[in-house]
């Protein structure tokens, strides 16, 4: 019954896995894949629809980089089409307009500045948030696998048990050695699968950071060269580092949808682990993550668990209650030692005989303080012809106790992987660790995500205005220059297009 209820539930967390979808309301975009049709898939990184479809939240800013990169470069061949074609150049300027663009050129450069600094500080931060998590990750995988390995060795050492040459039934230590090579390819899996989803989510966060960190020095000297260049007129320099800066600035366009694209799915992510935590299912994408152990496997290590111990605390209590217990003449042979004095109390057994729970019995001793209650029951003890008898009052030897304190220790150590076991059943290893992300990390990495893409859009906005006014302050500093030539040299000035007050 205990089994077939376990076979059932299974079966249907597996029915209800084919259709459940995580966080289908966040996901719900348009598919450029798919005709434009709305996703419908649910949150699933495997799946080149999702990439799709939150790909087109970021398709404004990858439109607005080639508008950028087309309109400038428009603008530019139009400049020097002009300036090969038309020789003819005049020198008059506005006083409004040179000082409009020097006090606009100082603000965009302030604001590149502090864009690459809120940049720097939001990769470094999400670089921070998301390595923590990935080691979280990894640790409560590593739990998992050292516990998994933990009872696959308890169950070994239960086969090697004996008490007063009592063993373990051959058949249980045949299924032993069965359940032990699925517990160790069950580790084995999840280890490396967990592992190598790390390592490949923590390479690419490296790459990211690494060209983030690269992006906003380059950006940063980029704004800062232009600026003192322009202010000096240096105009062939200006005039390269607007080159420069134009291909940037569609580069840093292209970036920040990326990194929208990416914040997008890092909140993707979060809320489909609460789905997940809410509903929680052993097969879905989050397996790309943190995968579940096996769930025939669980529930047959949770059984053998069961059974070992069954089988265990019968060895020991077939010991007490036909041998220790019992006043054997010495004709007996092997199961006389001169055992007398009280009764020693049975070993209370966790389970019944169909390996459902159980309640202690008056006179039983549980599996946590047997091995103390039974010292009092120990004999001095001589060795006669290879054999330990008794020779002061005592139910068993010091070798029968040892033995007998060596199968309660294993027994109890399997016990207790009970929880253990029934929560790789329903996957609770997995709903704690996502329950964990989702409360203390998610916040973090949803934020500082943000940062990236807010210090990108700050950046890329700011040095994309600056280029515009490095050429206008630029033009208005030489015009202004030239102005002020003729005045020294006693010509009339060239006519001023508008007077500032």
């Amino acid at each position: 019954m205990w089994r077939r209820s376990l076979a059932e539930n299974s079966s249907s967390v597996e029915l209800s896995n084919s259709s459940f979808i995580l966080a289908a309301e966040r996901t719900d975009r348009k598919d450029p894949l798919n005709g434009y049709k709305h996703y419908t898939g649910g949150w699933n990184i495997s799946n080149n629809h999702y990439w799709a479809s939150v790909g087109f939240t970021a398709a404004p800013l990858f439109v607005l980089a080639l508008i950028w990169f087309l309109g400038f470069g428009l603008v530019l061949l139009l400049i020097c089409c002009c300036y090969c074609c038309c020789r003819r150049q005049s020198y008059s300027y506005s006083r409004t307009a040179y000082a409009l663009s020097l006090i606009l050129l100082i603000l965009f450069t302030c604001a590149a500045i502090v864009g690459c600094i809120v940049l720097y500080t939001g990769q470094g931060k999400f670089h921070s948030s998301t390595s923590n998590t990935l080691d979280y990750v990894v640790g409560q995988a590593n739990i998992t696998v050292d516990n998994l390995r933990n009872f696959s060795e308890s169950l070994a050492d239960a086969k090697k048990i004996g008490v007063d040459q009592i063993f373990l039934p051959a058949d249980i230590q045949g299924k032993i050695d069965a359940i032990q090579t699925k517990l160790n390819s069950s580790a084995n899996d999840l280890s490396t699968k967990t592992k190598d989803n790390s390592r490949k989510i923590q390479h690419v966060l490296d790459e990211v950071v690494l060209a983030l960190i690269i992006l906003a020095a380059v950006m940063l000297l980029v704004a800062f060269l232009g600026f003192l260049f322009s202010i000096l007129g240096l105009q062939f320099l200006v005039s390269i580092f607007v080159i420069v800066g134009w291909i940037l600035v569609a580069g840093t366009f292209i970036l920040c949808g990326v990194f929208l694209l990416l914040h997008n799915v890092v909140a993707d992510t979060c809320v489909a682990m609460n789905d997940w935590v809410d509903h929680p299912h052993a097969h879905t994408a989050l397996d790309d993550i943190l995968p579940c152990v096996d769930t025939a496997t669980a529930n047959e290590s949770l059984y053998r668990g069961r059974e070992v111990t069954f089988q265990l605390v019968n060895v020991v209590n077939q010991v007490i209650n036909n041998i220790s217990n019992r006043n054997f003449p010495p004709r007996a042979g092997p199961l006389y030692y001169n055992q007398s004095g009280p009764l020693m109390p049975p070993l209370c057994n966790p389970y019944t005989a169909g390996l459902s729970n159980r309640t202690c019995a008056t006179g039983e001793v549980s599996l946590s303080n047997a091995s103390q209650v039974w010292r009092g029951y120990i004999c001095q003890a001589a060795v006669v012809s290879g054999s330990e008898i008794c020779t002061t009052a005592g139910r068993v030897t010091p070798g029968i106790y040892k033995q007998m304190a060596a199968a309660v220790n294993v027994s109890q150590g399997i016990y207790l992987y009970g929880p253990f076991l029934t929560g790789l059943e329903d996957c609770t290893f997995v709903r704690q660790t996502f329950t964990e992300i989702n409360n203390n990390y998610c916040p973090g990495l949803e934020q500082h995500s943000k940062w990236i893409y807010v210090g990108l859009v700050m950046v890329s906005t700011a040095v994309m205005l600056s280029l515009i006014f490095w050429v206008i302050y630029a033009r208005e500093r030489r015009h202004r220059k030239y102005n002020k030539q003729f005045i020294h040299s006693g010509q009339p000035p060239l006519p001023l297009q508008e007077k500032a007050p």
